[in-house]
């Protein structure tokens, strides 16, 4: 899959999102849902950039750019996707699912790290 092209697209959607988010909800949400949604928008944004790179790393295998990538698009859809559905719809039990997606992305860093440290290479 090329990584980089699937970061790319996330990131046009956390713009589209965060533009969606200041135009579009500014006078339907409160400050606490919006501040739940600009921190939805900056985590999808943080972690599509680092699809984007992760996708264009030299150094790294693609078996195992696949797997991190992977986990950061479990963690966008998880931990993004709950908290931009419950500032929007302010079902306050959704916040349950986003600790699943931080800790997608935690798995993911952790492994491209442990990735690079060994040198994984495509196999």
């Amino acid at each position: 899959m090329n990584w980089s092209a699937v970061g790319a697209v996330f990131l046009a959607a956390a713009v589209a999102l965060g533009a969606f988010g200041a135009h579009g909800l500014k006078d339907r949400l409160d400050a606490y849902s919006m501040g739940v949604y600009e921190k939805a928008v900056f985590y999808h944004f943080v972690h599509a950039m680092g699809m984007l790179i992760v996708g264009s790393l030299p150094r790294l295998g693609t078996a195992a750019a696949g797997r991190v990538c992977w986990l950061l698009t479990l963690g966008i859809l998880l931990f993004s996707g709950s908290l931009y559905f419950l500032a929007v719809s302010g079902v306050r039990t959704l916040g349950a699912v986003a600790p699943f997606g931080g800790a997608s992305f935690i798995a993911a860093w952790g492994l491209l790290a442990l990735a690079l440290v060994r040198g994984d290479k495509a196999r």
